[in-house]
């Protein structure tokens, strides 16, 4: 471009020196103006296609250049625009997290919250209960402490009778469950003081059992089950060893040889066939045997449990009836089985709960005994005003 503009130049300068050299001055002049303002046309001209063309290729750079930045900066958006939505749903993921995680120990601490509040709940409520039979029992006076006292007895007394059939002790529990309620001092306790005489009087007619004599009884059985005679014959019975006779004697006579024979030999007769005979252990097997159903019986009287002992003796006896030689011996002991059958361990108690029932209620007796005591009174007091009314017969109920 450059070099276009000097040879322009350059041939300008030429034809104008020409132009001098052929023409006038006046014309040189006129021509030269018009050329040099023809040149400066040009060169605008020139310069302003060539900065056009600069502005062209410029702009085209440019927007080559925005195009390639605008595609970088796309994509560079669209990155963070993906890293954006992956933060947001891993925030999301994180919150929904939180958000279980926080409504799992909301319920947690709910839970232990309510589970706290009902042992609180219950603590207080086993606290109030402890110091209210405190407060009741700092309370009580001694005649309080002697009315739970009594019923402590009778309920002794019921438990005792109904469960052991013990009449000795129920009746001393009686009589000191009553002897509780007089020292009380307490005007409801009256009728149960009367219903306990009526317990102690029926108490009174039933028979004990003698237990302790019952068992000693027993004890005298086991001991002659050895002396009964078993009714089939076994081997190997003790033979009494008979003193030899000295060769100096004299021959011995034909009777005593037959007192001899009779000492070793017993003949018995029994009513059934024998089909075996018992060998020592079976005979030693139906001794032991009698006295497990003896020691059954004391089992029963102890345990006061008139079914089983009952039972124990029939079974005793039939035992006895079976296995042994009614002689002599096993007649007694019969007869001795039989006596103890006759004893009934429990015959029929009477029911002595009435009292107990009586003094639980005790509130209640001493309502009545109060309204009976205030009812007492008015008729009193009114009897007590008749004859002043009859006296002074001017003043009337009114005044």
């Amino acid at each position: 471009m450059a070099e276009l503009i000097e040879s322009v130049e350059e041939k300008t300068i030429v034809d104008q020196q020409k132009t001098v050299k052929e023409t006038p001055p006046e014309v040189r002049r006129s021509r030269s103006g018009f050329w040099f303002g023809l040149v400066i046309l040009l060169i605008i001209i020139v310069v302003a296609g060539a900065g056009y063309y600069f502005l062209q290729q410029l702009r085209e750079k440019q927007e080559g250049l925005g195009g390639e930045m605008k595609g970088v900066v796309s994509q560079q958006i669209s990155d963070y625009q993906a890293q954006l939505a992956a933060i947001q749903t891993q925030l999301a993921a994180e919150q929904a997290d939180i958000g279980s995680k926080e409504s799992h120990f909301s319920n947690t601490i709910a839970e232990f919250s309510k589970l706290h509040d009902e042992k609180l709940e219950t603590v207080r409520k086993d606290l109030t209960e402890e110091i209210q039979k405190l407060q009741r029992q700092l309370g009580k006076t001694r005649g309080d402490w002697l009315l739970a006292d009594a019923e402590y007895l009778l309920s002794v007394a019921n438990q005792r009778l109904l469960l052991m059939g013990d009449v000795n002790t129920t009746l001393e529990a009686l009589a000191a469950a009553d002897q509780r309620l007089r020292e009380s001092g307490d005007a409801a306790a009256y009728k149960v003081r009367e219903q306990l005489a009526k317990d102690i009087s029926a108490m009174s007619k039933v028979a004990a059992v003698d237990v302790v004599g019952i068992y000693a009884t027993l004890q005298n059985l086991e001991t002659q089950i050895d002396s009964l005679t078993l009714l089939l014959p076994y081997a190997g019975k003790e033979v009494e060893e008979q003193p030899v006779v000295p060769a100096s004697k004299p021959k011995a006579k034909a009777d005593d040889l037959l007192g001899q024979l009779e000492s070793m030999v017993t003949i018995r007769h029994v009513q059934q066939h024998v089909n075996e005979i018992l060998t020592p252990e079976q005979a030693q097997f139906i001794r032991e045997q009698s006295r497990v159903k003896l020691e059954m019986i004391k089992i029963a009287l102890v345990q006061q449990n008139d079914t089983l002992y009952q039972a124990s003796l029939a079974d005793a006896n039939k035992w006895i009836l079976g296995n042994f030689v009614k002689d002599k011996d096993a007649d007694h002991f019969l007869a001795a089985l039989e006596k103890l059958a006759e004893i009934r361990m429990r015959s029929q108690f009477p029911d002595i709960s009435l009292s107990l029932k009586m003094l639980r209620d005790i509130t209640k007796l001493r309502i009545e005994t109060d309204k009976a005591l205030s009812d007492t009174s008015a008729v009193t007091k009114k009897a007590t005003e008749q004859p002043a009314a009859v006296e002074n017969p001017a003043v009337t109920p009114a005044q």
